[in-house]
């Protein structure tokens, strides 16, 4: 399983843009650099990124084999209700990782 960081506001007023910062890190391999024994090693990237805000997709991205290792993801929403952010890592071999937040909107 891979580590991530995820850094966001627990709370936001309704209506108020907040900034959503997502980090993973994982073994990332390109599928070109030739390992110890020469042959080379098997692609292993994290390819598509989704946040999910009570289920809606607020973001997505598709990753290519050029994304750094531990990819960084910066984005913005905007707080409309309490709920669940939900973050899904999809990657090469049939790697998928989630994890949710919750926030709490106010007046």
């Amino acid at each position: 399983m891979a580590r991530t960081l995820i850094k966001m506001p627990s709370t936001a007023k309704r209506g108020e843009l907040i900034e959503i910062r997502t980090l993973i890190s994982h073994p990332m391999e390109t599928g070109y650099r030739p390992g110890a024994d020469g042959k080379v090693l098997p692609r292993n990237i994290i390819r598509r990124f989704t946040c999910g805000y009570n289920g809606e997709t607020v973001f997505s991205a598709d990753l290519f084999p050029a994304v750094a290792a531990n990819p960084n993801l910066i984005f913005y929403t905007v707080a409309t209700e309490s709920g669940t952010l939900t973050f899904t890592w999809e990657g090469d071999g049939g790697f998928k990782q989630t994890e949710s937040v919750t926030l709490t909107v106010t007046g």
